[in-house]
């Protein structure tokens, strides 16, 4: 049963990096490939009808999280106080520039729901790169599985580190790449061709840091996950935009599981000592309540990745960048 549960909060964060990722790289693009008012509408288009319901994801994983491994949700929620409350600020920053974009025709406005958009997007996707970064650190537990440290070194201090700056820069450079790649499949003329040369070279530059990262540490891990980049940069440049966003979601989706089952039973380490690391079975609830959680998740998993999956097919058709001739 404990294994079931995490397996599913493992499912609901990949739903999550996977599904918002391209959402945050179309949102800090639009405002770079798109030459005027009209290509920026368009690719923002391209993700009206489903960045509210990708966000689904990050409260599914938080509630399933809190639920299922309360000690766990607890150290990480003691330990990342402030990084996580100002990723909810940036998401709902980012969610009021995409509600109130269409609200004026006004050029001022709309620029600054764009710039809005961008940074709080390029905020988010630096800001969780980092955090994940510190997931696979850890964070200074103590002999109970409490986060040690007062003030702001406390919630602060884990990510300045440059392990959670490698990590920041990967997460920015994936989401750039997944949203490159989701605009060259969603989009036609000008926005289109933009879109896939920023996705070449987004996987190329991502794909030779892996390179350097395992000449420099001497590990394999970089190296296998530098070979999807190439594959992603050969399909966009061959214009097979829908293989090249597919092998991108994959590689996310094998990235963020490696994250969070790379200590394996161990769900966060302890920088102080390891034996003090909190494992599945000390941050797991009781039996009784993931046997009550299982029937509520049986019940409502289905019927969201039915009606999210419905909704990707009726919007599924390209937008247009071109300007008709009047």
């Amino acid at each position: 049963m404990v294994t079931f549960w995490f397996a599913l909060v493992v499912l609901c964060w990949v739903l999550f990096f996977v599904l918002e990722g391209f959402d945050f790289g179309v949102g800090l693009l639009a405002v770079f490939l798109g030459r005027d008012d009209h290509e920026r509408s368009a690719a923002i288009r391209t993700v009206g009808p489903f960045w509210d319901g990708n966000e689904v994801w990050l409260v599914a994983a938080i509630g399933v999280t809190f639920a299922a491994f309360p000690d766990w949700y607890a150290a990480l929620l003691s330990g990342l106080y402030l990084p996580l409350v100002a990723l909810l600020l940036l998401l709902a920053i980012r969610g009021v520039a995409l509600e109130f974009r269409g609200k004026s025709d006004g050029v001022r406005w709309r620029r600054g729901c764009d710039a809005a958009l961008a940074a709080s997007s390029a905020g988010i996707a630096l800001l969780w790169g980092a955090v994940l970064a510190v997931l696979v650190r850890g964070l200074a537990l103590g002999p109970a599985g409490e986060v040690t440290g007062t003030g702001l070194s406390r919630t602060l201090g884990p990510l300045l580190s440059p392990a959670a700056a490698a990590g920041a820069a990967a997460g920015l450079a994936v989401a750039v790449l997944l949203g490159a790649a989701f605009l060259a499949l969603r989009t036609t003329g000008p926005l289109r061709r933009r879109a896939r040369r920023v996705c070449v070279a987004t996987a190329a530059l991502l794909g030779a840091g892996l390179v350097a990262a395992a000449a420099v540490t001497g590990s394999a891990g970089p190296l296998v996950a530098a070979l999807p980049c190439a594959g992603v940069a050969l399909l966009a440049r061959d214009r097979r935009e829908g293989a090249a966003f597919t092998v991108a979601a994959l590689a996310v989706a094998g990235a963020v599981v490696a994250v969070f089952t790379v200590h394996g039973d161990v769900v966060l380490r302890s920088t102080l000592n390891p034996a003090w690391s909190l494992t599945l079975a000390d941050a797991a609830a009781t039996g009784s309540t993931l046997r009550l959680l299982t029937v509520a998740g049986v019940l409502i998993l289905p019927g969201v990745l039915v009606y999210q999956g419905f909704s990707y097919w009726v919007f599924r058709r390209r937008v247009a960048s071109e300007r008709v001739p009047s």
